[in-house]
């Protein structure tokens, strides 16, 4: 079931915790606990440390947050699949 309710919010990842989760300053200086999506988890998107990540929040926590997509930076190289012959 979608909630269409929720917050959506951008920050930087501050620190990596076990279980997936991770500590996320938002651009107000706020700092919440995050955690992936299955979908990150299903295509083994990795986040580290200094990663900019799209959230989404509930109105009614405003400390928790699920992580939905990771920004990708504008001079690192992309994954490039070559054809086979």
């Amino acid at each position: 079931m979608a909630d269409d309710n929720t917050i959506d919010v951008e920050g930087k990842v501050v620190a990596v915790l076990p279980g997936t989760m991770f500590k996320v300053e938002l651009s107000n200086g706020h700092v919440v606990l995050a955690h992936i999506s299955g979908k990150l988890r299903k295509h083994f998107i990795k986040i580290a440390t200094g990663d900019t990540v799209k959230m989404e929040m509930s109105p009614y926590d405003l400390e928790k947050a699920r992580i939905t997509y990771r920004v990708r930076e504008q001079g690192a190289p992309g994954f490039v699949r070559r054809r086979r012959r």
